[in-house]
């Protein structure tokens, strides 16, 4: 992306997202993920125009362990929404960045074959960035973008990293698990975590030879869920079995995700959700301008650049450097 302002025309840029245009879809999203401060202001003021036209999707999180399917479902679940409902689906799928350059291998579009092919459908493939919580910085952003857009459905693919997930749950509306068959111990779900967040289990591959192991462990998670305190939503977590590959299951995932919804928004619980979220947001966005105010002070920089060396020469250790530091921000402040 080019770093001028030229390029940047506010109103086509809306009318483009309005309309549905993926390609302009795609830039937004790349603008608000851009490191280039520029690109973050202008990609504020984008959402602030847009921001009206937000909120009418449902929020969908997918999580679970890497290998258990999470891309393989969403190709099969968003074709049967388009093609039995005429839904327009969105996919946000965030993959795990390498610690050592930041790159990931953005392949879930590629595994999406069927669903990538979908007029109907927007992939959009994007790093976490080492970020915790199975999520991009920006996921929200994007998700907001793809509303403006005219997506019904937002499915959200975390990365799988297991229970450090449950960020992703401050900005769904409904979050399923998938567990592959023999995954693992089915007393884990008493854990706390993100078993306690979720809304569904999925045990996914529950096809050929594993359809009864599929239901013997469907029966014992829906016994631990009852371990669980009594939800303010009204909604007790349910435990399904599916198979992409026999599209057997399909149907009635759909089925809970819209019962779900039924019951949330005539207890009121779904708005108060969304509200709760958006509190979220708002301490995420101070975080973020904070941060970004003080790591662009160049008096700030320069001192943590001389303390590195520091370190690294044992000349000082980290907990004095970290006290010169402070020292640095009460200056900037103006603290005595």
């Amino acid at each position: 992306m080019h770093s001028g302002k030229q390029n940047f025309d506010l109103n086509q840029y809306i009318k483009g997202i309005l309309s549905g245009d993926r390609a302009t879809l795609s830039r937004a999203i790349t603008l608000r993920e851009s490191t280039l401060s520029e690109h973050k202001l202008l990609s504020e003021k984008l959402l602030k125009s847009l921001i009206k036209h937000t909120g009418n999707s449902i929020r969908i999180g997918v999580t679970g362990i890497p290998g258990a399917g999470k891309s393989t479902f969403i190709d099969v679940f968003g074709s049967y929404l388009i093609e039995k409902f005429n839904k327009k689906v969105a996919v946000l799928a965030v993959d795990p960045s390498s610690n050592e350059n930041q790159g990931s291998i953005l392949g879930d579009k590629t595994r999406m074959e069927r669903l990538s092919r979908q007029k109907s459908a927007f992939i959009r493939p994007s790093p976490n960035k080492t970020i915790l919580g199975g999520v991009n910085q920006y996921t929200r952003e994007s998700m907001l973008f793809c509303e403006a857009a005219g997506y019904d459905i937002i499915l959200i693919e975390t990365v799988g990293v297991g229970q450090s997930e449950a960020k992703v749950h401050d900005m769904v509306d409904f979050l399923m698990m998938l567990q592959i068959v023999g995954g693992g111990d089915d007393l884990q779900a008493i854990k706390k975590g993100i078993y306690e967040k979720i809304d569904l289990i999925l045990i996914h591959k529950a096809d050929q030879n594993n359809k009864i192991e599929a239901e013997i462990e469907k029966v014992n998670f829906f016994k631990n869920f009852a371990l669980f305190p009594k939800r303010d939503s009204g909604w007790h977590p349910r435990a399904q079995t599916c198979s992409s590959i026999e599209k057997t299951g399909i149907s009635e995932v759909w089925n809970t995700i819209a019962e779900f919804e039924k019951i949330t928004r005539e207890n009121d619980s779904f708005f108060k959700n969304r509200k709760s979220q958006n509190s979220v947001w708002f301490h995420h966005l101070v975080a973020n301008k904070i941060q970004d105010f003080i790591t662009n002070q160049s008096d700030l920089k320069i001192e943590i650049k001389n303390l590195q060396k520091r370190i690294q020469n044992d000349e000082i250790n980290s907990i004095e450097a970290s006290e010169r530091i402070t020292e640095t921000l009460k200056k900037i402040f103006g603290q005595v």
